[in-house]
């Protein structure tokens, strides 16, 4: 090692180099035995380091490519298959149980664990019995957009872009949509001349079973959940407006379709929910409280 130290010859000495990527690969060999390890007692020691230090091992993710791949079969997440808040599923054992026919592995992001959890956008996967990683870390939108595959895999975002199940879509679902598109042609139309301020384009869904609305970040704009954490960090972010999905099945969007009278409330009242169930923030929470207010008595009073 050179003599004259300072941090800068520290950083290019070619021996501090190689005993750092030593050092990582021997802590990353140790780490990897306790994960894969059949002993109970290996499996709590791993449970009990990442309970601690599982959100600085994330960030590994982006900033040591050279061990990402290490680094990705060591990180837990929750999912939809124990459905609780406890990281305990790695990327190998979800792809151990992905369905025939899966070729991507699902995951949604959002700013608590009830949020992703309770997310409308899960309701299309938990019909069909498809895990989705539930992420709500901040940490977490870091390692979406670094790491975007695991064992030949792509991770997939279910709230962003359009409905992608590769071979585990339904053809008949498929084409009900596509004609149910054709049907609401009209009503998505004047839906999204209502709400032009606010969304990008309004569009017929078969994600969503229950909810009669959803809002989707297009393929390769910011995902809403990660725009609120820039916003809060004071970062500027990209000017970007939401799809809105609705589902042609639930009856206020088949209400909608023929009212006339208050037809821009009962449009931005679409919006307005569908924004709060992905975990945001409403621009005039007291207009939609008095918006809730007018609609209830209207209907009260027929």
């Amino acid at each position: 090692m050179p003599l004259n130290v300072s941090r800068e010859i520290l950083q290019e000495s070619k021996d501090i180099e190689s005993i750092r990527n030593g050092c990582t690969r021997k802590v990353l060999g140790l780490l990897e035995n306790l994960a894969d390890s059949e002993e109970a007692a290996d499996q709590e020691k791993y449970a009990t380091f990442w309970k601690e230090f599982g959100q600085v091992l994330k960030e590994g993710v982006g900033e040591d490519f050279a061990n990402k791949d290490r680094i990705a079969g060591l990180i837990r997440f929750a999912s939809t298959h124990n459905d609780n808040a406890e990281q305990t599923v790695s990327l190998k054992d979800y792809v151990g149980r992905m369905k025939e026919g899966q070729d991507k592995i699902y995951y949604v992001t959002a700013e608590t664990f009830n949020a992703a959890k309770n997310s409308p956008h899960l309701e299309i996967f938990r019909k069909k019995g498809i895990e989705v990683l539930l992420l709500s870390d901040r940490v977490d939108e870091w390692v979406a957009g670094h790491l975007t595959e695991f064992d030949g895999k792509p991770l997939h975002s279910v709230a962003k872009g359009g409905l992608d199940l590769g071979k585990l879509e339904d053809e008949a679902e498929k084409k009900e949509a596509e004609k149910a598109a054709d049907e609401y042609k009209d009503l998505l139309d004047k839906v999204k001349k209502s709400l032009e301020d606010q969304v990008k384009d309004v569009r017929v869904t078969y994600r969503l079973t229950d909810s009669p609305s959803c809002l989707v970040a297009d393929e390769h704009d910011v995902s809403g959940n990660l725009a609120r954490m820039l916003k809060a960090a004071g970062q500027n972010v990209p000017s970007s407006k939401p799809i809105l999905e609705i589902n042609p099945h639930h009856v206020v969007v088949q209400r909608l379709k023929y009212e006339e009278a208050r037809f821009d409330d009962w449009a931005a009242l679409l919006f307005e929910q569908a924004l709060l169930a992905e975990g945001g923030k409403l621009d005039d929470p007291a207009g939609f409280v008095k918006r809730i207010n007018e609609l209830m008595l209207a209907i009260s009073a027929k």
